[in-house]
């Protein structure tokens, strides 16, 4: 009887740890989909400042900042490679790989990545915190058009 009550509560708590690890893995997953600069911005919106970005990313390429007041506009080009626009690729191992094959002095038989140019533009709000953002190509279809080669 009381054999039967723990296999019970075992599979229940079994149960439970398996869909909490799967969520844990998808969250894992996720968080590698995509470039580290879109997470910064997306979750800086109405919380980051022109000088919290600045101290992180240096100046600006380019800045369209109104004499008269508005909203300002930052840009920054960015060369991003396949591996850190795909989603669902964990670029951590690729580049950890990378590493410690180096340290050990063999080269690397991975070739190397091709690397696109991407323009992150920040809108800041006149008080200085970043508004909205988005990310494009620097020449829109030059992924598309290399990877259809």
């Amino acid at each position: 009887m009381k054999w039967g009550g723990v296999l019970r509560q075992y599979r229940r708590h079994g149960v439970r740890l398996a869909c909490l690890g799967a969520c844990v893995l998808v969250g894992m997953l996720t968080a590698c989909s995509t470039p580290a600069w879109d997470g910064y911005f997306k979750r800086g919106v109405g919380q980051l400042t022109e000088e919290d970005v600045q101290n992180k990313l240096g100046y600006p390429h380019t800045a369209k900042i109104p004499a008269l007041g508005g909203d300002s506009l930052w840009t920054y080009r960015v060369a991003l490679s396949e591996h850190e626009l795909s989603a669902w690729t964990p670029t951590f191992l690729i580049e950890a790989t990378q590493s410690v094959g180096s340290l050990m002095g063999k080269p690397s038989d991975l070739p190397k990545p091709t690397l696109y140019c991407y323009r992150y533009s920040l809108t800041f709000a006149e008080d200085h915190v970043l508004k909205s953002w988005k990310r494009e190509e620097c020449t829109p279809g030059t992924r598309e058009t290399l990877n259809a080669r």
